[in-house]
């Protein structure tokens, strides 16, 4: 399949469940779309790039073990074993499950500069990067939990 500029609609996302690569169609929804299956809350931060309060989210203080997949289309986004507790306020990861399964671009909103990180096959937007985060990495993803949905792992 091919997207409207004539490129291929397939992307290589890592499954968890398999431990596998597979190619996968992208998914592009129209906002009438996306608004018929989520939340208002998961709407407004995962397809209008908002932000939920500090503290707020429901996985902020999540201890569960699973994968914590995109709201939107399901990708496996995060393990819970690369959470960490950043004193944010928010979800925070030290790594994804796989590059893959995640992109990141540029936002200059607020008058400031970050890296906002998106689903790879449906471009949710999940947060933003930053390098102040603990070892192995040193990267602090700092998601919404409206953006994602937690699997436990005997669930998947």
């Amino acid at each position: 399949m091919r997207d409207k500029n004539g490129k291929n609609g397939m992307i290589p996302i890592y499954f968890a469940s398999s431990a596998e690569v597979k190619l996968v169609e992208r998914i592009d929804k129209s906002d009438e779309e996306w608004k018929a299956i989520l939340s208002s809350e998961s709407f407004h931060v995962a397809r209008k790039k908002g932000t939920e309060m500090a503290f707020t989210g429901k996985y902020h203080d999540c201890h569960e073990d699973g994968i914590y997949q995109c709201v939107c289309c399901g990708t496996d986004l995060f393990d819970s074993q690369a959470k960490f507790d950043s004193g944010t306020g928010w979800p925070s990861f030290w790594e994804p499950v796989a590059k893959e399964n995640i992109t990141t671009k540029k936002d200059r909103s607020l008058f400031m500069v970050r890296n906002e990180v998106l689903c790879a096959r449906c471009h949710a937007h999940l947060g933003h990067v930053f390098d102040d985060g603990p070892p192995p990495t040193g990267l602090r993803y700092c998601m919404n939990s409206a953006s994602l949905k937690l699997v436990r792992r005997d669930k998947i």
